[in-house]
């Protein structure tokens, strides 16, 4: 058993650090500027997971921590439960900080990756992915998001290998910034 101690100890630090990868085949957008990033977006759409599963009128809010980090805020509403959700998290970047991929943490040292795969040049709507094609989000500064924008950047997900017919389109319904 010692002998297998050094490479359980391995195999289990290169599995967290391929968590904050990118996935094979995508690139993160480039000149990438964390200052107009910060701020409310709304989640349009996602691929499903246990953290999000069943909420409605998801955020995330961005905000500058003290130590140069981000403050990462995600919330949205369980109807079933007729109550809020909220997870409290931290990013850094994962490398060049003008480069779109950063990782991000809830839950200690562990961390994930977050991949902007595209970006509009104003900032107005992202498309995200984690580590692998498992986690994917598209993201709009407002509720809504014209039915066009949004269906280009489905496409895009769709030629990058994402199951993009497993997209769950979010519930915004009474989203507005003095309702969160």
């Amino acid at each position: 058993m010692k002998r297998l101690r050094p490479l359980i100890l391995a195999a289990f630090a290169l599995t967290l650090a391929s968590c904050t990868g990118v996935p094979e085949g995508v690139t993160p957008v480039q000149d990438f500027r964390l200052q107009p990033y910060l701020g409310r977006w709304y989640e349009i759409a996602r691929l499903d997971h246990s953290f999000e599963r069943g909420l409605t009128r998801v955020t995330a809010d961005y905000s500058l921590n003290p130590d140069g980090s981000v403050r990462v805020i995600n919330r949205g509403y369980d109807a079933r439960e007729g109550e809020w959700q909220q997870a409290e998290g931290r990013a850094v970047f994962a490398g060049d900080e003008n480069s779109g991929h950063l990782k991000v943490s809830f839950f200690g040292p562990f961390y994930a990756s977050y991949v902007i795969i595209e970006l509009d040049s104003d900032y107005r709507y992202a498309l995200v992915s984690g580590y692998n094609r498992e986690y994917l989000w598209i993201l709009s500064r407002s509720p809504q998001l014209a039915p066009e924008t949004r269906e280009r950047l489905v496409r895009r997900a769709a030629e990058l290998g994402f199951p993009t017919g497993q997209l769950i389109f979010v519930e915004q319904s009474g989203a507005a910034a003095g309702d969160l």
